[in-house]
């Protein structure tokens, strides 16, 4: 039996509140699950305490007993400075502070002018202007 640790929805339409839950991951998204972990509320403010809420002690027995978190369920685990971080972060770095996905660094010229071969110096000489 493959376990995730995943969210499971709850609350009115354009009033999401989620459970973190401990499921076989072939069961439905609010389907059975085998233990409750905490909750998430993204509707609450940032620094509101109702805002997210989890048992690190249990969340830290199912991940050693192979439990998989989902990707949204990292990134919460990472904000509570659990430190877990698999593939999928690290495809889309997260700032410990607001969760925020940071921007990858954008080339600079000379980056740019390498990798298609010409120098700085070439293109100075040539008189082009970058």
């Amino acid at each position: 039996m493959a376990v995730r640790i995943r969210l499971a929805r709850f609350g009115c339409r354009n009033h999401p509140f989620y459970r973190v839950v401990v499921a076989d991951s072939k069961t439905t998204r609010d389907g059975k699950q085998l233990e409750v972990l905490g909750f998430y509320n993204p509707v609450a403010g940032k620094d509101d305490e109702k805002r997210m809420r989890l048992k690190l002690e249990r969340v830290k027995y199912w991940l050693s007993v192979g439990a998989k978190p989902s990707e949204p369920v990292e990134r919460l685990l990472f904000r509570a400075g659990l430190g877990h971080r698999g593939a999928s972060s690290d495809k889309f770095p997260i700032a410990a502070l607001n969760g925020h996905i940071l921007n990858q660094e954008q080339p600079t010229n000379a980056d740019h002018n390498k990798n298609n071969g010409i120098s700085p110096e070439a293109i100075f000489s040539i008189g082009l202007q970058v």
